[in-house]
């Protein structure tokens, strides 16, 4: 049995008793799995032992002695990988080192090898809502983060003590009630706002929510710029994006704390909604396709830019299949409602969170978490999409778009994939604006309206 551990699509190491190589070549936005080609039985060997060979992955790739001696190199030979990323497998470069080794204890079979804490502190308000607590645990496996801070007005001491256990090296800390939310922002590097009600009931919309939620971000924007460092990042995921991320813009103003490179909203979820789509369509690798999404993050203001897919088997659709597909990705979040509404047979209550989808918009929050971090630490080649203030479309302050992200947040805001749309495209693009605008405008007056609330102590 040969054992072939893909990094990437173009990256491999290749384990067998009588051939041992390694291929690399480097790539990106990859997963990372196992693939068992066959030889004759009396070569083979099994998953359990191959899997031992190669025991730590992020942000280090160690070959145990096992394995070395196979591959013919020395016992304290290391492969380091810089700049991992749990979320898509980014891996940016690659290179054999070797380092004295230290005396070690032999390794329980069972035991899992654990990645130094990372340097930064990330801190989620509305960590015990629907989102917030599935994405505190994807936050907690980041090997980029050093704290996690924990902070809702419901009791999150639960959910931070569970999370203290997964032996990952963030350290964990609960937050509760306004008179803990300064103490909750203190440090952080990055602050994600997933707090308000959540996604709702079959027949409301993503408006709805905006009378209870606008108020919630104003509260927590207004925290942010008292209480968090200058340089911290905010991600809004709290619904509804379009006219919430205004909302947040205009308190961050009143308090003379407003970086437009430094504020988000999370639209990563209509990103990967799209990618799923587009590659069961096509039949492609998941890892592989890339999809742009512009605009907004309400139902009819997010456009998938599907002749901008990648790679280019992705981008071959008809206008009918673009549009069809289009608002597949525009109404995922309805069917999801729809779909856990019927599966509990009407029983939910109103504003439950498991009536929403929030494992994939966790997951979705989490990866722009992790690409930020990683922004941060320098790497030079992270690009997201993100609805931030931008100029590419004159009558929009905001809108969304592909971005590159960096140690000051957005370092580029990519035009290019906004040229050579086609005719469905252009026409969808100009259809989404006024709803767009009218989201815009709506949080940007309710924030003039509201008085500024004083800094708590």
């Amino acid at each position: 049995m040969y054992y072939v551990m893909s990094l990437s699509r173009f990256l491999a190491v290749v384990i067998s008793p009588r051939h041992p190589q390694i291929f690399l070549n480097c790539h990106t936005r990859s997963a990372v799995w196992w693939v068992p080609l066959f030889v004759p039985p009396s070569r083979a060997t099994r998953a359990a032992d191959a899997s031992d060979w190669v025991h730590r992955l992020s942000p280090r790739l160690v070959l145990s002695l096992p394995c070395k001696k196979q591959l013919g190199l020395a016992s304290s030979s290391v492969l380091n990988a810089q700049q991992f990323s749990g979320f898509n497998s980014h891996w940016h470069s690659l290179c054999l080192k070797s380092r004295t080794p230290a005396p070690t204890r032999p390794r329980a079979a069972n035991r899992v090898v654990v990645a130094q804490a990372g340097t930064y502190k990330v801190a989620i308000l509305g960590a015990a809502g629907g989102v917030g607590e599935p994405l505190s645990l994807l936050i907690k496996m980041s090997p980029l983060v050093s704290t996690l801070h924990l902070y809702d007005i419901a009791s999150v001491k639960g959910v931070a003590a569970d999370l203290s256990h997964c032996n990952t090296p963030a350290q964990v800390a609960g937050f509760t009630g306004k008179d803990e939310l300064a103490a909750s922002l203190s440090g952080a590097d990055l602050v994600v706002i997933a707090a308000g009600v959540p996604r709702r009931k079959p027949g409301t919309t993503l408006d709805d929510l905006f009378v209870t939620n606008a108020g919630v971000v104003k509260e927590l924007a207004e925290a942010v710029a008292d209480h968090a460092p200058p340089g911290a990042l905010v991600h809004v995921v709290t619904q509804p994006v379009d006219a919430v991320v205004p909302v947040a813009a205009e308190a961050l103003k009143r308090k003379g704390a407003y970086d437009p490179r430094r504020l988000f909203g999370v639209t990563t979820l209509a990103v990967v909604r799209a990618n799923a789509l587009v590659a069961a369509r096509k039949g492609l690798p998941l890892a592989d396709v890339d999809v742009p999404v512009v605009g907004g993050h309400a139902g009819a203001t997010a456009l998938p830019l599907l002749s901008k897919a990648r790679p280019k088997a992705a981008a071959a659709f008809t206008d009918e299949e673009a549009e069809e597909l289009t608002a597949r990705v525009r109404n995922a979040g309805t069917e999801v409602v729809e779909a856990k509404a019927a599966s509990a047979g009407g029983g939910e209550e109103e504003g439950s969170s498991s009536s929403s989808a929030t494992l994939s918009a966790a997951y979705a929050a989490a990866r722009f978490v992790e690409a930020s971090l990683r922004g941060l630490a320098g790497d030079g080649d992270v690009y997201e999409c993100a609805y931030v203030q931008s100029q590419l479309v004159a009558e929009l302050p905001f809108f969304a778009s592909r971005v590159k992200l960096g140690r000051d947040g957005v370092e580029e805001v990519v035009g290019s994939e906004l040229k050579g749309l086609t005719d469905y495209e252009a026409r969808a693009l100009e259809a989404l604006k006024p709803q767009l605008k009218a989201s815009i405008d709506r949080g940007v007056a309710y924030v003039q309206q509201q008085p500024t609330t004083a800094a708590l102590n």
